[in-house]
């Protein structure tokens, strides 16, 4: 599933009959990694276009979650609540095969159960693991999705290494641009991106972008990828469809979402997890276009590794530059995906 298929295997035109508008390249740089005490493993499924990705945070970290979207499928984000006691997490699993792949994440204790990593509750360590879920069930045999052996991997599989991006883990079966059917839509995947700060900070984020709209980079304003024309050769414009009044496919609920981590080597409360959680969904909405829908299940997960005490201004400036990378890291997600039968991706498209 991972072929690049030729233009004319997708549409039986030649090479010059591709047209992307103009569409710029994006500048995003970087990874999750980058973060301290952040390690990311991945689980491609290769029978079919799926798989899942572990975030992990072996010396715990405090952690806040922000759901948006109407459709979401998680694990353990009660426990993400600045009300509730838990305080740190272990990893955070993003996986594909709608709510099947939730037991990835029972892998993943496993796994940090091994290694004797969690909350000492009596004469046992449990693990802290919450998860997310996008739907990918569409391509190929719904029967073949992430299990709890495929968490186990990917978590094995974890390295502090640059994150591999595009078709890979819960990105692998990623697809976007579905609102005005779901023969329209095109490949994405996951990305990374991360910024440097001169006292030492760094805030990275990673991506798997499954959404019902389209993407745009956010520094150009050009449409990268999404919802093709009927003749499946250009970018139709979700949004300029809209407003010309054309009805959509009605996409159905729990069929997409965008799922998110950004990682801070900072010190920070729950509170404060859950407001960088919050302010980083402002990325989804620069890069993707609609975003939040009904049939999305978009969440973001902040993870604070310690290391740099943080004052209020920095918190501020934290939050505003999760924003900013979030973004980058879907445009990364859309310049390194592979298309697919059935879904061109951005680089099947000539500029």
């Amino acid at each position: 599933m991972g072929h690049t298929i030729t233009r004319r295997e997708f549409f039986g035109a030649p090479l010059a009959a591709f047209s992307l508008a103009g569409a710029d390249q994006g500048r995003a740089s970087g990874s999750l990694t980058d973060v301290p005490g952040v390690k990311v493993g991945h689980y491609t499924e290769k029978r079919r276009a799926t798989g899942c990705t572990v975030v992990m945070v072996e010396q715990g970290a405090v952690a806040g979650v922000d759901v948006r979207g109407g459709a979401p499928g998680t694990r353990e984000t009660d426990l993400l609540n600045p009300l509730h006691t838990v305080e740190k997490v272990h990893a955070v699993v993003l996986a594909g095969g709608s709510a099947f792949g939730l037991a990835a994440a029972d892998g993943v204790m496993r796994y940090l159960e091994e290694k004797g990593i969690g909350l000492s509750v009596g004469r046992v360590r449990v693990p802290i693991v919450p998860a997310a879920i996008l739907f990918d069930l569409q391509i190929g045999d719904p029967t073949i999705r992430p299990t709890a052996e495929s968490g186990y991997r990917a978590a094995k599989a974890a390295t502090s290494s640059p994150v591999e991006q595009g078709n890979v883990g819960a990105g692998a079966g990623a697809t976007i641009g579905k609102m005005l059917g779901p023969e329209s839509g095109m490949k994405a995947g996951l990305g990374c991106a991360a910024v440097k700060l001169p006292n030492g900070l760094i805030i990275g984020a990673l991506a798997a972008v499954n959404a019902v709209g389209d993407v745009v980079d956010p520094l150009t304003g050009k449409l990268l990828a999404g919802a093709r024309t009927p003749d499946g050769k250009h970018l139709a414009d979700t949004m300029a469809e809209l407003r010309k009044g054309r009805s959509t496919s009605a996409p159905r609920a729990g069929e997409h979402t965008t799922l998110g981590v950004v990682a801070v080597n900072a010190e920070w409360t729950k509170t404060q997890a859950s407001k960088v959680a919050q302010m980083a969904h402002a990325g989804f909405a620069r890069a993707i276009r609609p975003v939040h829908m009904p049939a999305d299940g978009d969440t973001i997960f902040a993870l604070g590794t310690g290391g740099i005490k943080i004052s209020a201004s920095e918190f501020s400036r934290i939050g505003a530059l999760a924003a900013d990378v979030m973004a980058q890291a879907i445009v990364s997600a859309v310049l390194q995906a592979t298309g697919i039968p059935g879904y061109p991706a951005h680089r099947d498209f000539q500029r």
